[in-house]
């Protein structure tokens, strides 16, 4: 199909013709039209990045996410196809973030040991945990808890992409993955991602009010950080408290499926 031939076809066909064939100019047509969403998502991430993130960087690594998109977007789900890119944009940047590995050591052990503190503390209560129950379960005061989440949320890269993951370790589920047809699983590993689903939309019901709210202003509402601190009326560097901590907290109750607590 050549360049002419592509302006007289609406969307919906171009999709049918690029499943049927992978033709590559229709690719570089959804890849030209859809260049300002990547640009937008990474403008949101930026926004909630230390200035030693380059927004070009996070662009580059968005327009991988966008290609991965085109490829793997089936037209014939009940999603639009800006609504699935966003999540497989912003899941290629933050994946391309971890892979660089700028997070001090130190912190990732200070994030690993809270994740446990959460696991066994809600473990023990059957319930989400307080600040202060999970600095009992670590040692630490209400302040030095409050210090040490201050210091994670500030430098470490956490997303609700940490949280899908299957049964196999190396096996790394985004939500993207949750809305794309799994036709290419066998009945088991489709039950399961199912029940992994279900997992973690429940786990998010059970939050704390404060942290589901951020949750859903940041990934629903896209909004940032720090639109969510004025809706909110407390500071940015609490709402990325509370986006950090949702996370961890989310990431325990799959690790409590995972090993067949819950």
């Amino acid at each position: 199909m050549n360049n002419s031939l592509l302006e007289h076809h609406s969307e919906e066909e171009l999709w049918a013709a690029y499943k049927r064939h992978r033709d590559p100019l229709i690719r570089e047509s959804f890849i030209k039209q859809y260049a300002p969403l990547v640009k937008y998502v990474a403008g949101k991430v930026a926004a909630n990045m230390p200035a030693s993130v380059e927004f070009d960087d996070l662009v580059g690594f968005g327009v991988f996410g966008l290609i991965d998109a085109i490829d793997k977007f089936d037209p014939d789900k009940n999603v639009k196809f800006k609504t699935y890119a966003v999540t497989r944009i912003r899941g290629a940047i933050f994946d391309e973030l971890r892979s660089i590995d700028w997070v001090p050591r130190s912190v990732r052990q200070k994030t690993k040991e809270i994740e446990e503190a959460i696991i066994e503390t809600e473990a023990k209560l059957g319930r989400p945990a307080t600040d202060q129950e999970i600095a009992i379960t670590l040692g630490l005061s209400e302040e030095e808890f409050a210090k040490t989440m201050m210091k994670i949320s500030s430098t470490s890269v956490l997303s609700l992409n940490d949280i899908w993951y299957a049964a196999d370790e190396t096996e790394h589920m985004t939500i993207g993955d949750s809305i794309e047809s799994p036709t290419s699983l066998n009945p088991d590993s489709i039950i399961e991602r199912d029940e992994i689903r279900r997992v973690v939309v429940q786990a998010i019901q059970d939050l704390p009010d404060k942290e589901k709210k951020v949750l859903v202003l940041y990934y629903y509402e896209e909004l940032t950080l720090k639109e969510i601190g004025k809706v909110l009326e407390v500071t940015e560097s609490r709402i990325s408290q509370l986006h950090t901590k949702a996370i961890l907290r989310l990431r325990a109750k799959l690790t409590h499926y995972r090993k067949g607590i819950v």
